[in-house]
Order: C-alpha cells, then structure tokens, then sequence
C-alpha cells in the first residue's frame, strides 16, 4: 500500500491496485467568520468549536448588546465548553460586533447609535464588518449564518404586526444576502457559506410564531437562489442545516417557561426525544457543528444548494408515535422505548 499527497485534507491511497480517497479534515491557514455567536449554548458556539478543532482560524460576529458580556466571558473561560477535540482549549482569533439587520452604516438609525448597548461602537453593519475582516485577514474561507430573530416570535402568525414579520425576515433570511453580497467577493473560491434553519420552513410548528416560519422558509428558498449565483459569480458553495431543537439562549425566548409549565422547547426537544427515529436522544449543539463543518470541507465539494436536516431524523416522520391513538399499536408491532424525560414526567403520553 502507498500514499499518494493528493490536496490539503485528502490522500489518495492505493492498496493491491485499488484506488480510494481518505479524509482528514485539516483547516490550517484557512478562515472562519460565524456571525451570531454570544455565549456557549447557540449552535454558533457548536460551530465554532468543530472549525477550531479542525485548526481554522476562527473570528465571530456577536450582537452589539451581547458584545460587551460576551468579551467578558471569554476573558473569564468557559471551562469545559471550551475543550476541543484534541484537548485544547479553543481560542476565538477576535470577536466583532456585528448587527445583522443593517447593511450598511447609513441603515443604522439614530436612535439605535444611542441606545445604551450601542453607545461606543461603531462599524457593527455587515458592510462595515466585511470590510474589516478583509483588512485584518485578507480573506474568509467559510462564512456562518447563526442568526435568527423575531421581535414578535411569540404572537402568533393571525396576530403578527407588518413590522414584526418584516423585521424577522430581515434578521433571520435577508442578512445571509447581505452577508454574502458583502462577503463574497473576498471569499476563496471553493469556499463555502452555511446557515441554520428549522422544520418549521417547511411544516406548521405551531408556537413557533412571530413570521419566524415563514422567514426561515425565505431562508432555505435564498439558499437555492444563492448557490446558483454565488457559485457562478465567485465559485462558492451556500448551504444549509435543518437543526432540530436545542435549548440556547434564543430558544428559550419562544414562549417561555412559565407557572412551573414547561416552555416552548423544553416540550420540543421532548417531542423529538419520543418521535424521531433516534428516539431517546438529544439533539446537541456539537452534531451542528459537526455536521456544518463536514458540508464545508473537501468531502462535500460538489454538494451546494443543499438543505442538510441535522434533527435526529424527524423530518422524515409523518405521525407522532406517542399519540395515544397509535401508542400501542407502535409498541406492539415495533417495540418502543422509555423515552420521557425524568424532569417532566406530566407531559408523558399527552
């Protein structure tokens, strides 16, 4: 058997006259920028872990009132959630404020340059932060769209204002076009940009309101329409993840917890831990990190315009197994197992 140095992260290797490519993802020298990361729970935090461990140069884009805490928190550690694979612990190159609802600097209204977390910043527009990526790294290799937000997520959809539902189409699916428009030009060819979805896209979620479903769906429709004209204009891959529930900080403001009952997703994740095909398991922050970096390395070259589903298999099911009215049915003809969690016993079964 011998090797054969074949590209960075690939050889090629020939055993008894057979031929067969073997991986490792191997990200020294190149750049990560993941936009929406302010703590260690997002699936932003996932990613930028698998990026580091695979030894990207990894910088974020965090929101001008998380900003200021986030560089604290950095400076404080965070402990195991700052492990990586090899033992290390991970370092983010350098953070940027950065507000994915203005393109550029003119878009940014007064009233916002003085409010009391934006006081003392400035060049937090995606135009503005693109430019000073590329002044401090030259390039970006992979860029991240972790960012979703809608200020009236918990009306729903017959009770959400004309501003509400923009202004979550705005934050959540029009700043991956301006993020691309901005960064693209400076983006490697081969180079690859990922955001991150929901099945609410896709199917009614109910709960998940404020226009947040239909800006996730405009989200993975950009996904398709991008791939095709970033790909020809700068030879760059744009994907997508389907990210099943997790509980970060922006899922625990979707209908929260309240009078001891337990919140939006604290049921979701319970739902998916008694219906997907993986059943029991929870779904975490690392499987989209993992997943996210997997799409954007040399193994997935020809893939783009994709919608990867990272969701413990649920997008696949059309019948909630629990439901009383198939419960036994599964449990007699499939077998089922002990899935209800132990600290909410009371939704069991209903």
């Amino acid at each position: 058997m011998k090797t054969i140095a074949r590209s960075p992260g690939a050889r090629l290797i020939v055993h008894n006259g057979a031929r067969a490519m073997s991986y490792k993802i191997d990200l020294k020298g190149k750049v990560c920028f993941v936009a929406g990361v302010a703590d260690a729970q997002g699936f932003g935090w996932g990613i930028v872990k698998a990026f580091a461990s695979a030894g990207a140069t990894v910088i974020v884009g965090t929101w001008p009132p998380m900003y200021k805490k986030f560089l604290d928190m950095i400076d404080k550690g965070f402990g195991e959630d700052a492990i990586l694979q090899d033992g290390s612990t991970l370092k983010i190159d350098k953070v940027y404020p950065f507000d994915g609802l203005y393109s550029t600097v003119e878009e940014v209204p007064e009233s916002v340059k003085q409010h009391k977390h934006y006081v003392g910043l400035s060049g937090y527009d995606i135009k503005s932060v693109a430019e000073q990526v590329k002044k401090d790294y030259g390039k970006v290799d992979y860029l991240i769209h972790s960012l979703a937000n809608g200020p009236e997520v918990e009306k729903p959809l017959l009770e959400v204002s004309r501003k509400g539902y923009l202004g979550a189409s705005s934050s959540s699916a029009y700043s991956l076009i301006a993020m691309v428009q901005q960064f693209g030009p400076f983006m490697t060819s081969g180079g690859s940009a990922i955001s991150i979805s929901y099945i609410a896209a896709e199917k009614c979620v109910p709960g998940y309101g404020g226009g947040m479903s239909s800006a996730k769906a405009a989200l993975e429709s950009d996904t398709r329409v991008l791939a095709w004209e970033a790909g020809r204009k700068w030879g760059i891959r744009i994907n997508c993840i389907s990210a099943g529930p997790a509980k970060t900080r922006a899922a625990n403001a979707i209908k929260k917890a309240k009078d001891g009952k337990p919140g939006f997703i604290d049921r979701t994740i319970q739902f998916y831990a008694a219906n997907s095909p993986l059943a029991g398991r929870k779904l975490k922050t690392d499987d989209v990190g993992t997943s996210a970096l997997a799409l954007c390395s040399d193994m997935n070259a020809a893939v783009t315009g994709t919608i990867l589903h990272v969701d413990l298999g649920m997008h696949t099911m059309g019948m909630a197994v629990d439901s009383v009215h198939i419960k036994d049915f599964i449990s007699d003809h499939v077998g089922h197992p002990e899935w209800a969690p132990a600290e909410l016993p009371e939704y069991a079964g209903k």
